[in-house]
């Protein structure tokens, strides 16, 4: 889990919203909230552009801990699934 904040793709976000039925409109509100980030480099006290990414959750965002949550459930169930395929099997952790 270390950097998984900065490693969470929007558009995962955006289908896992859809998939536990978050209106539209909602989606369409967070998603601008999300997607329109962009952070300025200052070297030198010269300001050297913008960069805008194109993935990850902000920390210190009060949504990004709520998306954060949406996301780890669609792991979850992505998890279960692939379990109850036999894609996927348990293994043991210790001796005993």
């Amino acid at each position: 889990m270390s950097k998984a904040y900065d490693r969470v793709e929007w558009s995962f976000i955006e289908q896992m919203m859809c998939k536990i039925g978050v209106p539209v409109t909602w989606i369409q509100l967070i998603m601008n909230c999300v997607s329109t980030v962009s952070y300025s480099l200052k070297l030198n006290r010269e300001i050297l552009g913008n960069i805008n990414p194109s993935k990850g959750l902000r920390y210190g965002d009060p949504l990004s801990p709520y998306l954060f949550l949406i996301c780890d459930e669609g792991l979850s169930s992505m998890l279960r699934e692939a379990q109850a395929n036999g894609d996927i099997y348990g293994g043991k952790c210790s001796k005993k």
